[in-house]
């Protein structure tokens, strides 16, 4: 597989770094054995968990869940407009669901 190949549930990222904090961290990966690439993994892994670990951490993260809570009922609320009234009105949690027939299952021969 080559390097820009693009692996399912993984995200490429480059990095710029000074040349003398890449060369510590070539030296460093080196003595502890490891790639690089798995030397950033374990940098970011522990970067996330030492900001999970902050004390207001937990209140930015809601603070942020509601921003995208309000932007996504804005962006609906939009989308519906462009329905007109009419599909608005048929929309509402008030209306009946329509029911469809369902046909039992064909017998095997």
């Amino acid at each position: 597989m080559s390097e820009t190949a693009k692996v399912p549930g993984v995200k490429t990222l480059g990095i710029r770094l000074p040349d003398r904090l890449h060369a510590q961290f070539v030296m460093v990966a080196k003595l502890d054995g490891i790639s690089l690439q798995d030397a950033c993994v374990r940098g970011v892994e522990l970067y996330v968990e030492k900001k999970q670990a902050e004390p207001n951490f937990q209140a930015r993260v809601a603070a942020v869940l509601e921003e995208i809570e309000r932007d996504a009922a804005e962006q609906r609320d939009a989308i519906q407009s462009m329905f007109g009234p009419k599909a608005q009105a048929a929309r509402t949690p008030s209306s009946p669901a329509k029911k469809t027939a369902t046909r039992p299952p064909r017998a095997k021969s």
